[in-house]
């Protein structure tokens, strides 16, 4: 049996630089006081080097907002979060354990509390022509996914009005 060539690596030739269609990120962080400040660092790098830097204000304080939240929510020692850039819109989205309760009163409780915990997630959203809201993760595992996006022309103008 003849042996394989082990020196040819397969290299890539079509690497282009990145550009906001480009933006795919996804990270898994502690469920900690710390990841919030890490999450919004990354936003800052991701949206600089994909030609978004005018979104960073905006995106950097809905990515704080959310995740700060998901951090204070998670039952377990960790949370989700992601960033795309789709159709001229950042969509932000953060996942956390805690399951959505099936009981009304406590669901309702449990929501205003939520609520009560992105109100400046509302605004942001709202200053920027985006929209926001949680619910119920359709991942396995269960949990609640937040999310907001931030158009890029709202998010452009945020904080120039």
């Amino acid at each position: 049996m003849p042996m394989p060539d082990l020196t040819a690596c397969p290299t890539r030739t079509d690497v282009t630089a990145p550009t906001p269609n480009t933006l795919a990120y996804s990270l898994t962080l502690p469920s900690a006081l710390t990841s919030p400040a890490i999450a919004r660092a990354l936003t800052r790098a991701a949206l600089t080097a994909h030609g978004l830097a005018a979104l960073v204000d905006p995106a950097t304080q809905v990515v704080g907002e959310l995740t700060g939240a998901a951090c204070m929510f998670s039952a377990t020692p960790e949370m989700y979060l992601s960033l795309r850039f789709r159709e001229g819109d950042l969509r932000v989205i953060a996942y956390d354990s805690h399951p959505r309760h099936t009981h009304p009163r406590l669901a309702a409780a449990c929501d205003a509390r939520r609520r009560t915990a992105l109100r400046l997630l509302a605004c942001v959203a709202r200053a920027c022509e985006g929209d926001w809201g949680f619910g119920e993760a359709r991942e396995p595992g269960g949990g609640t996914r937040m999310w907001a996006t931030v158009p890029y022309g709202g998010g452009a103008a945020y904080g120039h009005r």
